[in-house]
């Protein structure tokens, strides 16, 4: 391919800021709205006086789904936002957040990172790939996270083992940094924004599907 042609090729393929961002705050509205609208169902309950005998679940519903909105907004603003002025980020407190997330999952989550600290690149990459690796297990499985140092780079691997792994063609596509075509926004645009960022840091990520087995790899500039 001449680079004429590579370039038209990611004229093509590139997705426009303003879309990007539409796509991402509807993916974070999405994960948010189900235990905010939980949160409301169970003031609404202790509110009714027909139904008073139900204020014991209603409080457990509420303490639910407060905590599970509490570690998705926390999840979220290192995953896909700027995360205040941190550049580096200790390995324990990312495992602090993805545990958060894979409480509200049905995998388990297996962390294997030797790394203490880890840059901005590299944090959102193990994150977004953690989860990405937990909802690859919707019957549940294991999900394990690796994380060591190879030279100048970070390598990464997530590795999703379980009866019924899969990966969404819309995952793959947006890993390659390809435009959605079919498939739900949702899940595309996480896997694109992985792409991009690792791409601008000058690394690189990809998949590996097999039967029950989904692994995700990235390498990262530390």
């Amino acid at each position: 391919m001449t680079e004429d042609q590579a370039n038209a090729t990611a004229s093509i393929n590139a997705v426009r800021p303003a879309e990007l961002a539409a796509f991402l705050a509807a993916r974070m509205c999405h994960d948010f709205i189900s235990p905010a609208s939980a949160i409301v169902s169970g003031l609404d309950l202790l509110d009714d006086p027909s139904a008073q005998d139900m204020r014991e679940e209603a409080m457990g519903l509420i303490a639910t789904s407060a905590r599970k909105l509490t570690d998705l907004l926390q999840f979220s603003r290192v995953a896909f936002g700027a995360s205040a002025s941190a550049e580096t980020f200790d390995a324990r407190e990312l495992e602090k957040l993805a545990r958060g997330v894979f409480g509200h999952m049905r995998a388990e989550l297996e962390w294997l990172v030797e790394t203490p600290a880890i840059n901005k690149p590299a944090a959102r990459a193990l994150l977004n790939l953690a989860q990405m690796a937990g909802a690859a297990l919707p019957t549940g499985g294991v999900a394990r996270v690796r994380a060591v140092q190879e030279g100048a780079s970070l390598a990464i691997a997530c590795d999703a083992g379980g009866p019924r792994a899969r990966l969404r063609p819309e995952v793959l596509r947006g890993l390659r940094g390809e435009p959605l075509g079919e498939g739900l926004h949702g899940h595309w645009v996480q896997a694109y924004y992985v792409h991009l960022f690792l791409t601008d840091a000058g690394g690189r990520v990809f998949a590996d599907v097999n039967e029950e087995r989904v692994v995700f790899a990235a390498t990262v500039p530390i």
